[in-house]
């Protein structure tokens, strides 16, 4: 394995739904990433139930890490969980933040839908998000695919909970390379038609 190590957040919520948030910080743990879980509860609760009823541990409240930065920012979906974060004043600085920095953000489900427009982010980069939202992102930018990726804004987006394993390889994808990504989809036993050692650059 590479010796980077890429340092990436992933943010829950109450409501957060848990395929997402699971499959993103299970894969990037394998990928031998340092993966941080931190809870953008109001109450600063560091366990939510997740969007089914299942309970999701934060390692740590957001905003005790506010101030540091991550290679990349993960916002698992849920409908619930992405209003919550599109009302975090903390949530949306955040990731504005690392935006502004050059980082990656990734985001799948309702959230792309739910989140950016309402926050003025994200105007002119193209995405996808859940099929039930499409019509909340404007059309130039919608790409209804499982996985979309604007090398532009490095912006991440992606479906819902069947896509959910795709956009955590792709995560990895983009913060080291396809032989990495390769490597742990095997480890794995995905589906076989996830060629990820010879898949195009997005």
């Amino acid at each position: 394995m590479p010796e980077l190590c890429p340092r990436v957040v992933v943010c829950i919520a109450p409501g957060t739904e848990e395929m997402e948030a699971i499959n993103a910080i299970a894969i990037l743990k394998r990928a031998q990433f340092e993966v941080i879980v931190a809870s953008a509860a109001e109450d600063g609760a560091l366990i939510v139930d997740g969007s089914r009823g299942i309970k999701l541990v934060a390692d740590t409240a957001l905003i005790a890490i506010a101030d540091e930065q991550f290679d990349a920012v993960v916002l698992p979906g849920g409908v619930a969980g992405a209003e919550h974060f599109r009302d975090s004043p903390l949530v949306v600085e955040f990731v504005k933040q690392h935006h502004y920095d050059g980082k990656l953000i990734a985001a799948i489900c309702a959230t792309p839908a739910i989140m950016f427009a309402a926050n003025d982010m994200f105007t002119k980069a193209i995405m996808t998000c859940h099929p039930a939202f499409h019509d909340q992102i404007p059309a130039p930018q919608l790409r209804p695919k499982r996985v979309v990726y604007d090398k532009h804004a490095r912006l991440l987006t992606s479906q819902g909970p069947g896509t959910a394993q795709e956009f955590a390889l792709d995560i990895v994808t983009q913060l080291t390379n396809k032989a990495r990504t390769a490597t742990i989809a095997e480890s794995m036993v995905v589906w076989p038609n996830m060629h990820y050692d010879i898949m195009p650059e997005r």
